[in-house]
């Protein structure tokens, strides 16, 4: 049976192999630098998904992408989907605010008064109250 392999250029291979031995990499990346490397030294993709621990098609697919973009495979492309609407600052913003003094006549920032006053000061058009707890739920702040 004639083994299925992937010959590597002379500068991405040093390139591989530097990469694994750093040891902070992603998983995906990792496996998918290993995979090439097995190829390259005649593996099948057979024995290769076995080593990697992904299924045949996968390695047969690596392999191919390697063939038409090099390794920029390695990491994978933006994924589609609907675009952030708040930025990083506006979080900041919605944060600082929850860590403020609330306003005269309430003893504490409710996630509704923060969504009020958020648009009020116009920092974003429209937000939830829903929206303003998962802001504040990935930072150590409480609104309470």
């Amino acid at each position: 049976m004639k083994k299925q392999h992937v010959t590597l250029s002379e500068n991405d291979r040093p390139h591989l192999e530097n990469l694994i031995s750093k040891g902070s990499l992603p998983a995906k990346v990792y496996k998918r630098a290993v995979a090439l490397l097995e190829l390259d030294r005649g593996g099948t993709f057979t024995n290769v998904a076995q080593i990697v621990g992904v299924t045949i098609q996968t390695v047969s697919t690596w392999a191919q992408k390697y063939g038409e973009n090099g390794l920029d495979f390695l990491s994978d492309k933006p994924r589609s989907g609907r675009p952030k609407e708040i930025d990083g600052l506006t979080c900041a913003q919605i944060t600082a605010l929850a860590c403020s003094d609330a306003p005269e006549g309430h003893s504490h920032w409710s996630l509704r008064l923060l969504a009020e006053k958020v648009v009020e000061l116009e920092y974003i058009d429209a937000i939830s109250h829903t929206e303003i707890g998962r802001i504040l739920k990935k930072t150590n702040s409480s609104p309470t």
